[in-house]
């Protein structure tokens, strides 16, 4: 940062920094003045918020910054969130400390990108689902009665928590199947889409997506929505998505990931730009800053 003198006497002009500046640190200039004032007198910079003075007996001046928040060094992120968590980051910035931290607060804004678009998506598919079922098999506790013997959910793997979460609204006296639905995890609803559960429902679950590309079966469906699923978990768990599967930075992943939860927003047969407007979604600034860093 270049700091511009208001002189106050000759012997404070022409002021050339000897030190580099970082936030939170004291800067050291020198002037190529050789008169020295009897006394140290404050030096004005053009710098809101920073002071000076000279160091008695030299051509010294001391600069630093008064009553500013200062930002945390790569030690003190060590120390919040471990060396362990910040290595890969650090790795993929060449060892550089300060492209490291830059490349960690991106990963979080990129994962604050995913969230509405996350939110939105789980509750869209999985009311269609339900939707879909409760048309199906005329029931609108279908859930519950499907986990009898012979039933789509006998052999689910997530049954033991259906029934437990049944179990838990019975007792407190607030069921109802819609408070059954909200409380599916998105394995519960994705797993519906593998080849037992589809063949057990009748084979028609497909229908949900109306505006699906023409040859796009059941297991390419299972497969992208696991895709989602594994992808939506990392966000959830705070992990870094700004990496591909080898550990290298790369912004392809968390692209494709969007552009996927486009695809099946627009295979549910909604607009896309209509259901997330208002949202702040849109990743490409986050994917370039984090190609060039």
């Amino acid at each position: 940062m270049i700091f511009t003198f208001l002189p106050k006497s000759p012997a404070y002009a022409e002021i050339v920094p000897v030190g580099h500046y970082s936030a939170g640190t004291t800067l050291i200039f020198a002037t190529n003045n050789r008169r020295r004032p009897r006394k140290t007198k404050p030096v004005c910079l053009i710098a809101q918020g920073h002071t000076g003075r000279q160091c008695k007996g030299t051509n010294l001046f001391i600069i630093s910054k008064q009553n500013e928040h200062t930002a945390m060094d790569y030690r003190d992120y060590e120390s919040a969130f471990s060396r362990a968590r910040l290595g890969k980051y650090l790795i993929a910035s060449s060892g550089d400390a300060e492209k490291a931290i830059i490349l960690y607060r991106c990963n979080i804004s990129l994962s604050q990108k995913f969230y509405p678009l996350l939110n939105v998506f789980e509750v869209v598919l999985r009311n269609a689902i339900n939707a879909h079922y409760k048309k199906t098999f005329s029931d609108s506790d279908w859930i519950r009665h499907q986990l009898v013997p012979n039933g789509m959910l006998e052999n689910h793997p997530h049954r033991e928590t259906v029934v437990r979460v049944i179990r838990d609204l019975d007792v407190t006296g607030y069921y109802s199947s819609d408070r059954v639905v909200s409380s599916m995890t998105l394995g519960f609803w994705i797993h519906l889409f593998s080849r037992r559960p589809v063949a057990l429902g009748g084979q028609s679950i497909l229908r949900i997506f109306p505006q699906k590309d023409k040859g796009i079966g059941q297991r390419t469906i299972y497969n992208e929505l696991k895709m989602i699923k594994t992808f939506r978990n990392r966000v959830a768990h705070h992990e870094a998505i700004c990496f591909d599967q080898q550990g290298f930075k790369s912004s392809a992943p968390a692209l494709s990931s969007y552009l996927l939860l486009m695809k099946y927003a627009r295979y549910l047969g909604f607009d896309e730009t209509k259901l997330y407007d208002g949202l702040d979604i849109n990743p490409n600034s986050l994917l370039k800053q984090i190609d060039t860093l």
